[in-house]
């Protein structure tokens, strides 16, 4: 157990967080991600509200359906938050903050902390619908970015088709009496609990940000290759002006992948050098890939920095080759 954004979180279980990760890729693990935030933002005004603050464009989505989206700071548009948010019904929104954003995200949008009345668990991999479908069947058919309110073993639950590795999945947000109850269920249908570790090295396989890495202070949606998350074709959202401003000038750097040969992985914060040794960026996730048996990392670079560049990492004085890849730097399952 480790602290992790004010909660005590699993770090791994027994099995191990190898263990676990290669159990995501082949087979169905759980995750408690409780720590997330929902942030419930209800009423007529609820969908003008959000339209209003957030950089992705509600209108493109309908009730019933899930959306990424990014809260800026009004100011330099760095990303305070990524957030998922989760259209219940025709005036209901739960906003999906990270764990140690949630007051912000209220401050921003307003709505309600809902974050202590139920519990998360996020069921990924190839087969985690059949595993959810043993426990639930309706839960099972929940699609990738819809959003349903399931009864799942006798609780009311919402249950998305999101998740943050990479995998097919979907996540149960259960009220907190019947959170064991339903973690037990999917226990005993096949699913294997996944701590912090696993989750981590997943996502990094996976290309996919995490705020305080690849997103927060300094970074924003352009500079994190996120320009997709933003609307251009909505006349406001916090931060627009400013961004538009980043546009217009060029971003300073860029987010990219890096393979590199062997287990001694470049943590964040390691300097990156090009190929003249020249200091050009710096690493902003790190980690061993259990999936293809070498480290990866991402990395904010000059943005001249090229797909097939060699580069390097100063790890405590120690340089470790690299070259920039595409990520994800393992392909998503169709």
């Amino acid at each position: 157990m480790v602290p992790f954004g004010g909660w005590d979180m699993p770090l791994a279980y027994p099995s191990g967080t190898l263990v676990e990760h290669a159990a995501c890729r082949a087979s169905a693990v759980m995750f408690d991600v409780s720590h997330l935030g929902t942030v419930r933002v209800q009423g007529p005004k609820a969908f003008d509200q959000l339209q209003a603050c957030l950089t992705n464009d509600l209108s493109r989505i309908a009730p019933g359906r899930a959306q990424y989206t990014h809260l800026l700071d009004e100011k330099d548009a760095s990303v305070l938050d990524d957030i998922i948010v989760w259209w219940v019904s025709e005036d209901v929104f739960d906003v999906m903050p990270n764990a140690s954003n949630t007051d912000r995200v209220v401050s921003a949008i307003g709505g309600s902390d809902t974050t202590n009345t139920r519990a998360v668990i996020a069921v990924q991999g190839p087969l985690a619908r059949a595993v959810v479908a043993l426990v639930c069947p309706e839960a099972a058919e929940v699609k990738r970015f819809t959003v349903r309110e399931v009864d799942v073993c006798g609780f009311s639950c919402v249950v998305a088709g999101t998740g943050y590795t990479g995998e097919d999945g979907i996540e149960i947000a259960v009220p907190n009496n019947g959170s064991s109850v339903v973690w037990n269920a999917l226990r005993e249908a096949g699913a294997i609990p996944a701590g912090l570790g696993a989750r981590d090295t997943l996502r990094l396989e996976a290309g996919l940000p995490l705020h305080g890495h690849e997103l927060g202070e300094g970074i924003s949606s352009l500079q994190a290759g996120l320009e997709w998350v933003v609307a251009w074709n909505k006349p406001e959202f916090i931060g627009r002006s400013a961004l538009l401003d980043e546009k217009n000038r060029g971003v300073a750097r860029k987010l990219i992948g890096i393979s590199i040969p062997g287990r001694r992985p470049a943590r964040d914060g390691a300097h990156v050098l090009d190929s003249s040794g020249i200091e050009i960026g710096y690493v902003s996730s790190g980690n061993y890939s259990p999936t293809l048996g070498h480290c990866v990392a991402m990395a904010f670079v000059a943005t001249t920095t090229q797909i097939g560049d060699a580069v390097s990492m100063d790890v405590r004085g120690t340089l470790i080759d690299g070259v920039v890849v595409a990520t994800p730097f393992v392909a998503k399952k169709k």
